[in-house]
């Protein structure tokens, strides 16, 4: 059996360019991390793409804020998925990052998420974290059942220590299956050791445990990405 799956956070050219070096399998391109990460430029993503082989998913998502009711954002968001999906053609721009929510409830937007995916038909994509804000966050894996492109959630499992997390991550992947569980969102070297006690949790998404000092503004090590390859090779 091949080793887990690794997907690393890049903010930059550089941290791009450790995460592949360190054995990362995908890197998502974000920028503020500060704030769970946003659309980067588009310069950058050329840059990335040109600099790297392994495939790159782009964050989609303007503002802090899950909930987008504006014509004019919304506008944006649609010619952003577009103007990525022409990137596509470099083979290794795999996707898109996205999520939105709307009240009451909160429950996803998926009318919007369809709207957005339409703007990129060929790209992939990874439902992230907005989806813990809902008041059953297992419910997205149903919710979403009908968009195709989506192939991939990115979840915490919730608030509680990794430990108490392994059997609900491990329940969500058996019934995503064939889509991917992507566990993320705190996920470090210890936590990697409570999580593979399910052999069903096979993707792993980490930020500040491959950056110096374990800081948001630190870069990607590539010796940090390598340690984490290590450990998830058993």
């Amino acid at each position: 059996m091949t080793r887990p799956f690794l997907e690393v956070i890049a903010c930059s050219v550089a941290d791009a360019v450790a995460a592949e070096a360190g054995g990362a399998d995908r890197i998502e391109l974000i920028s503020r991390y500060d704030v769970g990460g946003l659309t980067p430029e588009l310069s950058l993503v050329r840059e990335v793409l040109a600099a790297v082989s392994i495939p790159v998913r782009v964050m989609l998502r303007d503002r802090e804020e899950f909930r987008v009711s504006d014509a004019g954002e919304i506008a944006r968001l649609g010619d952003k998925a577009q103007a990525l999906a022409g990137m596509a053609d470099s083979g290794n721009l795999e996707g898109l990052v996205l999520g939105f929510l709307r009240d009451p409830g909160p429950e996803l937007d998926l009318e919007l998420l369809e709207a957005i995916l339409a703007r990129a038909p060929k790209l992939k994509a990874t439902l992230h974290r907005a989806s813990e804000e809902l008041p059953d966050p297992g419910t997205a894996l149903d919710a979403v059942a009908g968009l195709a492109q989506i192939d991939t959630f990115l979840t915490s499992g919730g608030p509680e220590p990794w430990a108490a997390k392994v059997g609900r991550l491990g329940e969500w992947q058996r019934r995503a299956a064939p889509r991917t569980i992507l566990v993320g969102g705190g996920v470090d070297f210890a936590a990697i050791g409570a999580l593979r006690r399910d052999p069903h949790l096979r993707a792993f998404h980490v930020g500040v445990a491959a950056r110096e000092g374990n800081r948001l503004d630190g870069v990607v090590l590539s010796s940090k990405v390598r340690a984490i390859v290590q450990i998830l090779a058993g």
